[in-house]
C-alpha cells in the first residue's frame, strides 16, 4: 500500500458520517470520484503507479520527471533549464550504458558458470566489466553535479543540497 492511499484510508476512517446515511456516503464517494480516486479505491493517485515503473531503471535523481522537479523545486529560469536538461541527458545516457553493462556482465556470470568447468577468466572479466562501468558511472555522477554546481545560485545550491540530504533526490 502506498503512503497516499494509507493517508486516503485514515481520512475515510475520520469521517464520521461515512458510518451513517447512505445518501451522504454516496454523495462523498462521487465527489471523492470525480477527484480521481481510482475505480478499486486502493490508491486516489492512478499516476502514481504505473506498471512500467517496476521494470524501468532508476531515472536520474530518483524522482519520475527530474527536469521538472528540480525547474519548480529550484526556481530555475529558462537558461538554467537548458544547461539542466542537457546534463540530465548526458547522465541519463550513461546510466542506462551503466544497466547494458550490467546484463552484459550478469550473462557473463552465468557463462562462467554454466560449461563442464567453471570457466574464472569470464568471471573475472565479468567482475571487471561491472567494475569498469561503475567508475564511468561514478565519473558521470561527479561531473554532473560539478556541472550543477556551476550552473545554481547559492540560495539554490542550498535547496539542492536539502533536497539531497532529506533523500526527496537520490544521488
Amino acid at each position: 500500500m502506498c503512503h497516499a492511499s494509507r493517508r486516503q484510508r485514515r481520512l475515510q476512517e475520520a469521517i464520521p458520517f461515512l458510518a451513517g446515511s447512505d445518501w451522504l456516503k454516496s454523495e462523498y464517494l462521487e465527489h471523492a470520484a470525480r477527484h480521481g480516486w481510482d475505480e478499486r479505491r486502493k490508491c486516489f493517485m492512478r499516476h502514481h503507479h504505473h506498471d512500467s515503473d517496476q521494470f524501468e531503471g532508476r531515472s536520474a535523481f530518483g524522482v519520475r520527471r527530474p527536469l521538472r522537479f528540480l525547474a519548480h523545486k529550484l526556481d530555475l529560469d529558462e537558461k538554467q533549464i537548458t544547461a539542466l536538461m542537457r546534463i540530465l541527458d548526458e547522465l541519463k545516457i550513461e546510466r542506462a550504458q551503466a544497466e547494458v553493462d550490467d546484463r552484459r556482465a550478469t550473462a557473463e556470470f552465468a557463462d562462467a558458470v554454466e560449461g563442464e568447468a567453471f570457466d574464472g577468466s569470464k568471471a573475472a572479466s565479468a567482475g571487471d566489466r561491472r567494475v569498469q562501468s561503475a567508475a564511468r558511472l561514478r565519473e558521470a555522477l561527479t561531473h554532473a553535479l560539478q556541472e550543477i554546481h556551476a550552473l545554481l545560485t547559492t540560495e539554490q545550491r542550498q535547496r539542492l543540497a536539502y533536497l539531497i540530504r532529506s533523500g526527496v533526490l537520490s544521488v
